[in-house]
């Protein structure tokens, strides 16, 4: 070979050397996330398998979703969302971000151990006036009387631009949000408020991720409805491919049931589900019998994987459960009676005046009765 083609050999190879270098040093020393994985991992819920995990009345899920991994809700009690992440090999001080739905206490009572181990992480949380997550309002929100002597007047007469108020955890980096929101390229927050009695104004955030299938819509508690939540995101995308979690419909009665059911699958043409938390067994029932194999179980410590055709991921050697088992049914009704909604309570207070039930088809005659 001659001189020069040696020389033009050897620079050629040195360039795609270095440039091999540069491009290892320029990779971020861990990666938030495989960019792979799409998956969801219920952490909180009153049903699911044994295992190492403890059931408890309150919802959480881990999700994993273009490269970002997203904390939703965080439960009912600090040392049990601890515990199921450990027995998960989840660590929760790795997250991007947190989405909490609203402020009732079996969605935010990990709030603790999450910032223990996570204390800067953001945390998107529904925007209230005097809310337990902070609030501000601008000072011009009350009415003023300049007659009054300096003493008797609000700051002296001479407020802040903008008022601020503290929140039940300070320091913590929350990211309060009023109005549907795209966070980061392609997953939406979902804000709306309740209409109902019990819930009223009550306001809550839905996490939407715009996937290649349709939307995966994930839900805390469904307290504005969860067919006003879907009607609101299909204004980002028609198909909904997904919906996880709470429907609240624990104490509804059949035909309230079977309107929403109904609505989902022919209305919002919603092509699977995985419902959880306070969905309620009679609904669990209705949701299996319309949707079929598009019904997915969603019990504590479940992982389905997202995708064209969403499956519950089996642990090694074991078969992926379908629907609730025996066992599932009773934690889930036990754990039920002890929350402190007050629309369980109610739940549990019928079911004591009817006495046990062999199937979730006699207690869906009960409740439909009434109080």
């Amino acid at each position: 070979m001659k001189a020069k083609s040696w020389i033009a050999f050897f620079v050629t190879g040195l360039a795609l050397l270095l440039a091999g270098c540069a491009g290892a040093i320029s990779q971020p020393q861990a990666a938030s996330a495989d960019p792979i994985k799409a998956q969801v991992t219920v952490l909180y819920d009153a049903f699911g398998k044994p295992s190492a995990m403890q059931k408890d009345w309150g919802y959480s899920v881990f999700i994993e979703y273009g490269g970002r991994r997203i904390l939703f809700d965080t439960g009912n009690n600090s040392e049990i969302l601890a515990q199921n992440a450990k027995a998960k090999g989840i660590n929760l001080a790795k997250l991007d971000f947190v989405v909490m739905s609203h402020r009732h206490g079996d969605h935010i009572g990990g709030l603790a151990y999450l910032l223990s181990v996570n204390p800067k992480v953001r945390i998107y949380a529904p925007k209230e006036g005097f809310g337990v997550y902070g609030a501000d309002l601008p000072s011009s929100f009350y009415r003023k009387d300049e007659s009054l002597p300096p003493e008797q007047r609000y700051y002296d007469g001479k407020p802040p631009e903008v008022m601020r108020f503290g929140a039940a955890w300070p320091g913590a980096n929350f990211q309060l949000v009023d109005k549907n929101t795209e966070i980061v390229p392609g997953i939406h927050l979902i804000a709306l408020v309740s209409d109902k009695p019990g819930t009223l104004e009550l306001r809550e955030l839905s996490l939407v991720i715009n996937a290649p299938d349709g939307l995966v819509i994930v839900v805390g508690c469904s307290h504005p409805g969860i067919d006003k939540i879907v009607e609101t995101a299909i204004a980002i995308n028609p198909r909904v491919h997904l919906i996880a979690g709470g429907f609240h419909l624990v104490v509804a009665k059949d035909p309230d049931i079977e309107k929403i059911v109904t609505s989902l699958r022919d209305t919002y043409k919603v092509e699977y589900v995985a419902p959880g938390h306070c969905t309620g067994e009679p609904t669990f029932t209705a949701l299996k019998k319309a949707f079929g194999d598009h019904y997915l179980y969603a019990g504590l410590g479940t992982t389905f994987a997202l995708g064209a055709t969403p499956k519950a991921m089996a642990e090694a050697d074991q078969k992926a459960p379908t629907t609730m088992g025996a066992d599932d049914l009773t934690s889930y009704r036990r754990l039920l009676g002890k929350s402190d909604d007050h629309e369980p309570m109610l739940l549990a207070r019928r079911s004591s005046l009817v006495g046990p039930t062999s199937t979730v088809v006699s207690r869906r005659a009960n409740w439909s009765d009434g109080p």
